[in-house]
């Protein structure tokens, strides 16, 4: 029986949730038959160096295998498999105007309902990347610029509503279109995340007012779902499983209770399905695992292995350095400055801090707050601020902590991601020369460690190599031979 096309099945921890067709329509990907496919999983990031005739996917997964009739069965597809091309065509990530690129250019979209984990979702995410190494971009959310500036959606007129939701959809695409064409010129790899996309407008009017816009503005689906973005993430509402993490502290635009938030964060999910290459993250497991499973998601888009770091299970290791090779035998990294402040805060049992992180100039800001335990958890918020917000919460900065300087060095070795703080000069020399290096894993036992770091021992459970601990003015004496850590 011949065979029409074969299709991805993602598998899920709870099955089979969805099944995409894009490898079927040319008018999509551009390419017919197998090189549809391969076009696909160049979508995907995975490793784009098939021979002439022939494509080997990196990743091993489920295909649904379409016959005429409408029949149907599923295969693996795994680094054996081999799909033939019908040409010799090379296929290449190609920029928008029709140039070849060999840097990857992906495109996400991360959507949810409130209290989903959305806003320190991105800061991980984007940390995340940049510490491979990636040039990461981040098109905020439209619709905060105008809430935020006054309006009030339940004020509007149908009218007005129909207006404002056209004009948020047409500021997001100019925003987002600008960020492509800088990551057109791009010379190294770009990661674009798109504080929700083009298709969370439809959660917010009729479905006849949906139709009559893109009517009027020459808008489909297609282009506006699929083909806009690489991929969708919809980080699932607190409220859905997570109640007692649910909040709208700190959302200057949010206000929902329980019944409206699971209804926002219900039509915002099914605003994308469709896209073919789409993952809820739901509440299954803790706050730390979900934007784990999340950022993990990414990874196996664009084709990077991480090891175990991002496994649900994984915890931090912390070990203490005495000290480390020359820089020529170090795997390739990247590295950074990083200044730590913490802030006074209302209660003792809650932590904040600000966070500069800079590389040749340029900088990045995060606040990061950390509240009490609920349920045996603590959760940590962290949201990206401007430079100007950054100085202007500086000045809460509490007096019973020194500023933390510290260059951190980020790394792969063996398939796991590591990161190595340098501790600077402090006020009272106290981290003087103090290396600590990080990692997560899955493993109990100590993981196996690079060989040209001299490592001490293991500090995962010893409270003074906290950075909360080791900013404490009172924790330490003056003296750097009796405070220092690497002493005690």
């Amino acid at each position: 029986m011949a065979v029409n096309r074969m299709v991805p099945i993602r598998i899920a921890r709870r099955g089979l949730v969805y099944y995409s067709s894009v490898c079927g329509r040319a008018s999509v990907c551009g390419f017919p038959g197998v090189q549809s496919l391969i076009h696909s999983y160049q979508i995907l990031g995975n490793d784009l160096n098939p021979s002439p005739s022939v494509f080997r996917p990196f990743h091993t997964s489920l295909w649904r295998r379409e016959h005429a009739g409408h029949s149907s069965e599923i295969v693996e597809v795994n680094q054996n498999t081999e799909f033939v091309s019908n040409s010799s065509t090379k296929v290449v990530e190609m920029s928008q105007n029709g140039s070849e690129n060999r840097h990857k250019f992906h495109r996400v979209v991360l959507t949810g309902g409130p209290s989903g984990g959305k806003t320190t979702g991105q800061t991980r995410l984007s940390t995340f990347f940049e510490n491979l190494g990636w040039k990461v971009y981040r098109a905020p959310e439209s619709a905060y610029s105008y809430l935020s500036g006054g309006v009030i959606f339940q004020e509007l007129t149908k009218e007005q509503a129909f207006i404002l939701q056209e004009d948020i959809i047409k500021t997001m695409m100019i925003v987002e279109d600008t960020f492509t064409h800088l990551a057109e010129t791009r010379t190294c790899n770009v990661l674009l995340i798109c504080d929700r996309g083009t298709m969370d407008g439809s959660a917010y009017i009729s479905r006849e007012d949906w139709e009559k816009m893109k009517e009027k503005n020459l808008w489909n689906d297609v282009d506006l779902r699929d083909n806009r973005y690489n991929q969708v993430i919809h980080m699932v509402s607190a409220s859905k499983g997570a109640e007692a993490f649910y909040t709208c502290d700190g959302h200057k635009t949010r206000k929902e209770n329980f019944e409206t938030a699971r209804k926002i964060d219900t039509i915002t999910a099914d605003a994308w399905v469709g896209h073919p290459y789409y993952d809820v993250i739901d509440n299954s497991t803790d706050f730390e695992g979900k934007i784990s499973r999340m950022i993990a998601a990414v990874c196996v888009r664009v084709g990077i292995d991480l090891g175990d770091r991002l496994a649900p299970n994984s915890v931090k290791r912390k070990f203490l350095v005495s000290g480390m090779a020359d820089d020529e035998q170090f795997p390739h990294y990247q590295e950074f400055h990083v200044v730590h402040d913490y802030l006074v805060t209302p209660s003792r049992k809650m932590q904040a801090r600000l966070r500069k992180r800079g590389q040749r100039g340029t900088w990045t800001y995060t606040h990061t707050i950390r509240r009490p335990e609920i349920n045996d958890q603590s959760v940590e918020l962290r949201m990206p601020i401007s430079e100007k917000d950054y100085e202007i919460l500086l000045a809460q900065r509490d007096e019973q902590h020194y500023t933390v300087f510290k260059v951190r060095r980020c790394f792969l070795w063996n398939n796991q991601y590591f990161q190595l703080d340098m501790y600077q000069v402090v006020h009272t020399l106290i981290c003087w020369s103090l290396m600590l290096l990080e990692t997560f894993t899955t493993q109990k036992n100590v993981p196996e460690l690079p060989g040209f770091l001299k490592v001490e021992r293991e500090v995962t459970t010893e409270s003074k190599y906290s950075m909360f601990n080791l900013s404490q003015k009172s924790l330490y004496a003056q003296d750097p031979e009796e405070g220092s850590p690497s002493k005690q």
